[in-house]
């Protein structure tokens, strides 16, 4: 097994700067508070349109031609429209299904946010706000959400496999992050108490929500754990022989290699990416098929200005100020060079997907976006950035 696949973020969970503007005339930055900032009827409006188009039944003809096999779709919680005011996106995701089945590709389903959050995120739906595993009766609602999406999916030939919850956030990271700072919470009465998860919550909650997984969905299909960033602490959990057809799954992205003290050099991303990314998966790839789930060719270096981790702007400091600029010639050698390099490295587990597929950013009128634009994986193909023959 090797799978080569994408993202299709953006769709079901919204993230403001993959598509800003679907919140503009609103200060929201996330998507619990957007429906707070708009009419029942606009909000509606806006999500339906959103969903209708943002992706349809071509993109999968698209990610098919491009030489991959499955898609990873983010779902949020209130997935089956029983959290208000957010809408449900189930018709959606059926409508996936039958267009993957239609072109011979599978699906990775992702639970990517959960109430009141799995790490303090934007993309985990309420920014700097992390009180999850805090709340018992909201566990067990996700447990829940698992258990009928397994139900729903877990005999459709297009189901790759099923995913308990994205990015639940650790201390280290929590730590290295300074996440409500990076994420400041707009009620901060509500952020009070946010803490990391521990590492026997989520092996605690791993476990249940494998077997609420397991007894609906095919024997070969998959249960994919992240690993909460630290792709190192799961052997023991994951060499249990009663766990079956289990994944694990890493993100890993060159701004976290940044924040990391990685040399912002052609050189130095690929000696990170051969010692810190290709090493390791190959260790863990010895007990445990290992998938990254998460990546793509951004950089500092492209961008032409230290963006601190993935910033635009710190503490309302415009991160674009010394921006040098780099030329087109010069981007594309080093967003191949890159791309060459992390896909060898990805050869060591089983398999990747690219986040993302598409965003909606304007890189032309204004400088902000100039360098972002490599998130997008068809524009990758497009500007022939993205080195595909090394798939």
């Amino acid at each position: 097994m090797y799978i080569k696949g994408v993202n299709l973020g953006n769709w079901l969970v919204l993230e403001k700067w993959m598509s800003p503007g679907l919140f503009s005339g609103t200060s929201a930055e996330d998507e619990y508070y957007l429906p707070t900032q708009l009419s029942p009827e606009a909000y509606e409006a806006r999500i339906q349109i959103h969903r209708s188009e943002y992706i349809t039944e071509r993109d999968f003809a698209q990610i098919k031609s491009f030489g991959l096999d499955t898609v990873r779709i983010p779902v949020p919680y209130f997935i089956f429209g029983d959290r208000a005011p957010f809408i449900g996106c189930i018709r959606e995701l059926d409508s996936a299904f039958a267009w993957a089945e239609k072109y011979g590709l599978r699906i990775l389903i992702d639970l990517h946010t959960a109430p009141m959050s799995q790490n303090g995120f934007d993309n985990g739906g309420i920014s700097g706000v992390c009180k999850w595993s805090q709340m018992p009766e909201e566990v067990d609602f996700v447990l829940n959400v698992l258990e009928k999406l397994a139900e729903r999916y877990g005999q459709r030939e297009g189901l790759f496999g099923i995913t308990p919850i994205n990015e639940p956030i650790t201390d280290p990271v929590w730590s290295a992050m300074n996440v409500q700072e990076r994420y400041k919470p707009v009620d901060p009465k509500l952020a009070e108490g946010s803490a990391p998860n521990s590492m026997d919550f989520l092996l605690a909650f791993y476990e249940k929500a494998y077997e609420r997984i397991r007894r609906h969905i095919r024997k070969d299909r998959y249960v994919v754990f992240h690993d909460a960033f630290r792709l190192d602490a799961w052997k023991d959990f994951l060499s249990r022989p009663e766990l079956q057809n289990v994944i694990l799954d890493t993100h890993q992205y060159l701004m976290m290699a940044e924040m990391y003290g990685c040399e912002q050099t052609l050189e130095g991303y690929e000696k990170f990416i051969k010692e810190r990314i290709e090493a390791p998966l190959r260790e863990v790839q010895a007990y445990c098929p290992v998938i990254v789930g998460e990546w793509c060719l951004f950089n500092s270096l492209c961008v032409g200005v230290d963006t601190r981790g993935g910033q635009t702007s710190l503490n309302g400091v415009d991160l674009s100020i010394g921006r040098k600029e780099v030329s087109a010639e010069e981007k594309k050698r080093i967003y191949r060079a890159l791309g060459k390099a992390q896909l060898s490295a990805f050869k060591e587990g089983s398999g990747f997907f690219y986040w993302n597929y598409k965003l909606l950013l304007n890189t032309v009128e204004g400088d902000d976006w100039k360098g972002w634009d490599c998130w997008d994986l068809g524009k990758c193909f497009s500007e022939g950035w993205f080195p595909a023959e090394e798939m």
